[in-house]
């Protein structure tokens, strides 16, 4: 699909409300954007038109032959939006994130109208610091809130441009004038907007106003549980997805018609207020929703991270290679090298596809074929004079893409466990080449964009590269320790270490923190002594019996009062398996009472080393009614075992000998309290708390005291 194509395909699915099937897209686009140089492509363009809604997730899928647009999903449906107080003291309403999925994400907030008895809704100005706008459009990802914020107007843009690494200390946004409407209403807080969607592709609204008390409890009960099976099934399917808009858009699908419907609570309420079981999770450097107390898992390689619709033969052999790119970022390298004035085919792809790559020479040799030709069809027409502006920030984003494809390679060859890299190091890389990709790609071009979109690439350049120069760091160090404590490599046949004398490693982790331990301990260590050593890793042990067995209490789980464990089993997962689901609890069967669960979840009694040789590579753990401990072993690698010898001088059988974060403090339940909690100590200063405070002498003098019997 050509890139002419491919925005036809997009504009077509803007305009579309009716289902649809591959036909009546294959009939628009030959309109639009017909393709007369290779009449191969017009046999394919259907395939590729499947192939890029598929991967892209830009329409909702009806059945085998047909799909409806978002547009056709959302419009003319309703939804709800809530004012708080302060907007209805000060008579505005900032649309923000309000009118997700029901608006056309390609169109600014800040650019969306709004009618009140078929009349327009003024619209003025509120001036105040940026941080003060931010939460209204924290849905739309906390980490994107201040570029919708920049783009508002011309003068926030230029603040935020001055200086890319500190918020300017006032901006203005537009927002709607409501002082007018909320007199004529009687608008009080907790009334509602139910919002009907116009022209979902211009942005264009419609609001009637509902009283708090107008809609039963039970009316907005059903909603709540559609939305809770939509989330978690957008979860389940699509995993984080490429965007929260994406998540949100089908979790409204997955919920059914009941979630697209009034009554309804507006999506703030819901994800912020009413959920006990969504909350907002780190994904790299950006966020998503998530479960709970789980943490989004990571990438294995660079694989998905940019996602071509229908790839050529040679971008599916990169694929192959670990090494995700399109044509366009081909054509940005050659591009770049005329800019450079350094045209040496070798060299051009060396910087496309490091040497670290492992690659066949049979597609090295495609890759440099199809680089001469585009050198000699750019030759033609290419301008130093013209690409000065742009070719320095091409030449940058090319470098820093051809760095992370040189150390995600690196990577894949260092055989490291990747529970030794930092927190979702392959998501990171990934987004980073994600986004570099797409400057490549906009910057394959021979018209000049304008000064202020060079300037907002220029600054997310700079950014991109700090957050690389960070996540190297802390993968170098990594990798060094990795080195350091290698420790030893027994392959399983060896007969001089039996199995059963060794260690295991584990890495338990707070879900939905950074906070993690990794401890060192005998193989035959039993589940119940695991038990009493993760209290004591995120000082859960300090906790009174009966504060600890109400935690459990809280969870809708009975639990005697001297029983003071409050921590339980979950699951677990074997090696190449999904999870197996149950639930017991350790300390209540810490006796041998073992009763009314299913025989294939691990007892009490079950050695570490039992469990590892079964082919367990993970347990899962609760605490009270929201921590989620996440416990991996780390030291199973293919055939290998990898055995931690005790450091000089010591001698304690159970030890943490890395970790990160200090436990959080024994008031708070779950990650989201901790969030708030770590939120309010940016406001004083002087509290004691350090979260970042973590010291692995002390928690190994109060580990030493753990007896294994």
């Amino acid at each position: 699909m050509t890139s002419d194509q491919e925005e036809a395909l997009y504009e077509f699915l803007e305009n579309i409300t009716e289902p649809f099937t591959l036909d009546n897209a294959v009939s628009f686009i030959r309109i639009v954007a017909p393709y007369k140089h290779d009449s191969r492509r017009g046999t394919r363009l259907a395939a590729e038109i499947a192939a890029l809604i598929n991967s892209r997730n830009v329409a909702f899928k009806l059945n085998d032959d047909s799909w409806i647009s978002r547009r056709g999903c959302f419009e003319p449906l309703e939804f709800v939006i809530t004012p708080s107080r302060l907007e209805i003291q000060n008579g505005i309403l900032i649309p923000g994130h309000r009118c997700v999925p029901f608006a056309n994400p390609a169109v600014m907030p800040h650019e969306f109208k709004f009618y009140w008895k078929g009349k327009p809704l003024p619209v003025s100005t509120t001036e105040g610091p940026p941080e003060d706008f931010y939460p209204f459009y924290s849905i739309l990802g906390e980490e994107y809130a201040p570029q919708y914020v920049a783009r508002d107007n011309p003068d926030n843009e230029s603040a935020f441009n001055s200086d890319p690494y500190e918020d300017p200390p006032e901006v203005s946004i537009h927002t709607l004038d409501m002082r007018g409407l909320y007199r004529e209403a009687a608008f009080v807080p907790g009334d509602r907007f139910v919002v009907r969607t116009r022209d979902w592709k211009a942005g264009v609204f419609e609001l009637k106003k509902i009283k708090k008390d107008k809609w039963s409890q039970a009316e907005l009960y059903a909603w709540f549980e559609a939305a809770e099976l939509g989330f978690h099934d957008s979860f389940e399917r699509l995993g984080p997805g490429s965007s929260t808009d994406e998540q949100i858009a089908y979790a409204y699908w997955y919920g059914g018609k009941r979630m697209r419907e009034v009554p309804a609570y507006s999506l703030e309420e819901y994800l912020y207020e009413k959920t006990e079981t969504i909350e907002t999770a780190s994904y790299g450097i950006e966020s998503r929703f998530w479960f709970v107390g789980r943490e989004i898992p990571d990438r294995d390689s660079l694989e998905g991270a940019q996602t071509v619709s229908d790839p050529t033969y040679i971008e599916e052999q990169l694929h192959r290679a670990k090494v995700p790119i399109s044509e366009f970022v081909i054509q940005s390298y050659v591009r770049d090298a005329l800019f450079r004035n350094d045209t040496d085919i070798g060299r051009i792809v060396e910087r496309i596809v490091p040497p670290t790559v492992e690659i066949d020479d049979k597609t090295l040799d495609i890759l440099a074929k199809y680089a001469g030709e585009t050198l000699k069809e750019f030759s033609a027409t290419y301008s130093v004079f013209t690409d000065k502006a742009m070719g320095p920030i091409r030449q940058r984003v090319g470098e820093l893409h051809t760095a992370v494809i040189d150390l995600s390679a690196r990577l894949l060859q260092s055989r490291a466990n990747s529970s030794w890299f930092p927190r979702h190091t392959f998501v990171v890389l990934s987004q980073i080449q994600s986004h570099a990709a797409v400057i490549l790609e906009d910057l394959d071009v021979e018209n000049l964009p304008d000064d202020s979109e060079l300037d907002i690439i220029d600054n997310s350049l700079d950014s991109m590269i700090e957050t690389y120069e960070d996540i190297k760091e802390l993968i170098d160090d990594a990798l060094n320790s990795f080195r350091r404590n290698n420790l030893s490599v027994v392959k399983k046949e060896a007969a001089e270490f039996p199995r059963r004398n060794g260690s295991e490693t584990l890495q338990i982790s707070l879900g939905g923190t950074d906070i993690w331990r990794r401890i060192i301990l005998p193989a035959s260590c039993r589940l119940s002594v695991l038990h009493r050593i993760i209290r004591i890793l995120f000082n859960w042990d300090k906790i009174s019996p009966e504060k600890d067995a109400g935690a459990s209490a809280s969870a809708g789980k009975e639990k005697p009062a001297s029983e003071s464990s409050g921590l339980r089993l979950l699951n677990f997962r074997p090696y190449g398996g999904a999870q197996v689901q149950y639930r017991y609890s350790i300390a209540r069967l810490s006796g041998g009472n073992r009763r009314d669960f299913s025989e294939t979840a691990p007892r009490p009694e079950d050695s570490l080393g039992d469990l590892h040789d079964q082919g367990v590579c993970e347990l899962l753990y609760e605490y009270g009614n929201q921590w989620t401990v996440k416990i991996l072993f780390f030291d199973k690698n293919g055939d290998s075992i990898l055995v931690f010898p005790a450091g000089a001088g010591e001698t304690a059988s159970v030890r943490c000998v890395a970790g990160e974060g200090a436990s959080p403090p024994v008031f708070l339940d779950g990650p989201t309290g901790l969030k708030k909690f770590l939120a309010s100590l940016k406001r004083n200063q002087t509290a004691e708390y350090d979260p970042a405070a973590f010291d692995p002498a002390e928690l190994n003098r109060r580990l030493a005291a753990i007896s294994l019997d």
